[in-house]
């Protein structure tokens, strides 16, 4: 199996990285970054624009993710959801349309600028079945057996420990819980020159894993895997980024899996 975190990699810096990152993408999402954000790269991936219409436009504005997995998901009038790596709530927004409000939405994220963000949109809506919390997805402050369906975009390649983080998720999920992910991997592992520059983790490349680890670690966790597919419209745009891509095969998927026990 690849290395999953490199010994070389500083985990404080990294996330100091990626704080820095997320809090120029809630608050300058017009600013320059390695990859794209907005609405247009939000319909583009697939989502559709008359459910784009119904939320907070400052939330797709910001939105920074990298593949479309509702379909997937399959969300349900009175589900609860737990979305890691919220953001500025774009994905938290629409599954609080999606179940309803008999569901509830917990939206996790460690960044403090895009919490505040999602918590006055949602407070601005009238929005009332969704919570935004501080915390790192490797460790949540969540009860066993207690959320129907997990779903996250584009962040789990950010976290230096994926293997606790897909533990968690099991752990939070109730027995035939579902998730339902967007994430970026890689077909060959990422040299060392990579996976040690902390400007290539934030932009999600840096800490990518290969596709078959990656699928390993969640059925160790206990999750079947049921449906994977690459998202083709997803693309990098600064030229280290680009180069990533193109070497070692970093690429879009998204995925769903349920909880067997």
């Amino acid at each position: 199996m690849a290395t999953l975190t490199p010994s070389k990699v500083d985990t404080n810096e990294l996330r100091t990285r990626v704080q820095d990152m997320y809090r120029m993408v809630a608050d300058e999402p017009s600013g320059e970054f390695h990859f794209e954000m907005g609405r247009p790269l939000a319909e583009r991936l697939g989502y559709p624009s008359d459910e784009l219409d119904q939320i907070p436009s400052a939330a797709i504005e910001s939105f920074a993710g990298v593949g479309y997995y509702f379909d997937l998901a399959n969300l349900r009038k009175g589900e609860s959801v737990l979305d890691l790596g919220s953001g500025s709530g774009m994905d938290s927004f629409l599954a609080a349309r999606k179940v309803g409000p008999t569901g509830s939405v917990i939206g996790i994220d460690m960044t403090d600028a895009q919490l505040e963000k999602a918590t006055r949109l949602a407070r601005d809506a009238g929005i009332q079945n969704i919570t935004f919390q501080k915390s790192y997805i490797e460790t949540l402050n969540l009860e066993d057996s207690s959320i129907n369906v997990v779903i996250s975009n584009g962040v789990i390649n950010l976290c230096p420990d994926k293997k606790s983080v897909f533990r968690e998720i099991a752990r939070v999920l109730k027995r035939h819980g579902r998730m339902a992910i967007a994430d970026i991997v890689t077909e060959k592992e990422l040299p060392e020159k990579v996976t040690c520059d902390a400007s290539l983790w934030a932009a999600c490349i840096g800490g990518a894993l290969q596709q078959k680890t990656y699928r390993t670690l969640i059925e160790d966790a206990g999750l079947r895997i049921n449906a994977v597919r690459e998202q083709p419209d997803y693309r990098f745009l600064s030229k280290s980024a680009e180069g990533a891509s193109r070497d070692y095969g970093v690429k879009s998927i998204c995925l769903e899996a349920e909880k067997m026990d």
